[in-house]
């Protein structure tokens, strides 16, 4: 059984995550070339390192800790997907807040655990005074294909610090 809750500060732990799977096989991503999108072979797989585990677990306590929105699925007790909102307002007139992580555990994709964990995201940016979420996601085809499917569209104005730390995800936006 799938259950869902919000995850606090002292819950947040390498241990959390002992069976999330992170692995993806990528082989085609979306990059823009001469302002215009366009599907480009590029394999490789994404995984995380325990580096990034330790990164994601500082990452995710702060985002507790400052009053931001971590929330969980869990199969039988087991954190199997997750989804982080920071709190802080951005944008200007766009009034974003940074949907700053969704995942889903490899072994439990296609069950619809990433649409409830958007929605949870974008419910709780609504209660929060944002208009949209802004997310600097993942260029991999099936991710891109995930957030259209939730209604995501190319943001109306980039955030320069996720641009820079990730060059090659598309910078997204979602009405709230």
């Amino acid at each position: 059984m799938i259950t869902y809750h919000n995850i606090q500060e002292q819950e947040i732990n390498r241990d959390l995550f002992q069976y999330f799977i992170r692995h993806q096989t990528v082989t085609k991503c979306w990059r823009r070339e001469k302002g215009t999108w366009k599907i480009k072979d590029d394999p490789f797989i994404d995984d995380w390192s325990e580096a990034d585990y330790m990164t994601l677990v500082s990452c995710l306590k702060n985002t507790a800790r400052t009053g931001g929105f971590v929330y969980g699925a869990f199969f039988n007790g087991v954190l199997k997907g997750f989804v982080s909102v920071e709190p802080e307002l951005f944008g200007g007139e766009h009034r974003y807040l940074d949907l700053s992580s969704i995942h889903v555990s490899e072994d439990m994709r296609g069950k619809g655990i990433g649409t409830v964990l958007f929605c949870a995201a974008r419910e709780w940016a609504k209660t929060h005074g944002a208009k949209k979420l802004y997310i600097s996601a993942h260029s991999a085809v099936e991710s891109q294909a995930f957030y259209h499917n939730m209604g995501c569209v190319e943001a109306a104005e980039y955030n320069k610090a996720h641009v820079e730390a990730e060059p090659y995800d598309c910078q997204l936006e979602c009405l709230v």
